[in-house]
Formats: C-alpha cells, sequence, structure tokens
C-alpha cells in the first residue's frame, strides 16, 4: 500500500462526493489517502473513468509510489488539456502537447 493522490479539475459534485467518501480533501479538488491498497485504487479508478464521459471540460490525475518506473510514481490521467510524461535521466516530465 502507497500513498495515492488525486488531483481533480473542473469536475462534477458527484465525482468530488465520491472522491471525499474514500479519501481526504487536503484542498479542493485534492484528495489523498496514505494507504489505499493497489485493489481499491483500481476500483476507484475504474468508477473515475465510468463517470468521466458525463463530465465537461474536466480533468483527473491519479498518482501513487511505483518504485520499479522512472520518477517513482505512476501516473493516469483522464480529460483535458491532454498531458504527456516523457522520462528524461530518471525523472519523469510531464508535457503539454
Amino acid at each position: 500500500m502507497s500513498m495515492t493522490v488525486v488531483v481533480t479539475r473542473n469536475v462534477s459534485p458527484r465525482i468530488r462526493g465520491f472522491l471525499a467518501s474514500v479519501m481526504l480533501e487536503l484542498a479542493p479538488g485534492v484528495y489523498s489517502a496514505p494507504r489505499l491498497s493497489p485493489a481499491v485504487r483500481n476500483r476507484v479508478w475504474q468508477v473515475l473513468e465510468q463517470w468521466f464521459p458525463n463530465e465537461r471540460d474536466a480533468a483527473l490525475i491519479l498518482l501513487w509510489q511505483e518504485r520499479g518506473i522512472p520518477g517513482g510514481q505512476a501516473i493516469r490521467v483522464l480529460g483535458t488539456p491532454p498531458i504527456h510524461f516523457q522520462e528524461a535521466d530518471g525523472l519523469l516530465l510531464a508535457c503539454r502537447r
């Protein structure tokens, strides 16, 4: 289990309420859970993927510690603007297209 963070932009109250039911809202649109199992994290992401097509001009970023990949963290993104992640010298960089 590792720290999991979700950052949202322009999401509906439905998504905000769902995330608040499984994670702590640290700041508006920023959610954190210190010990979320991979199974729970994947289920949360599945729900977000199912609900996301109903959102307008929204974005979600999910990240968690993953030691075996460059930068040491895994990232999943839904929404706009699309962000491209690039590895450079062992660092993970976020680039807008």
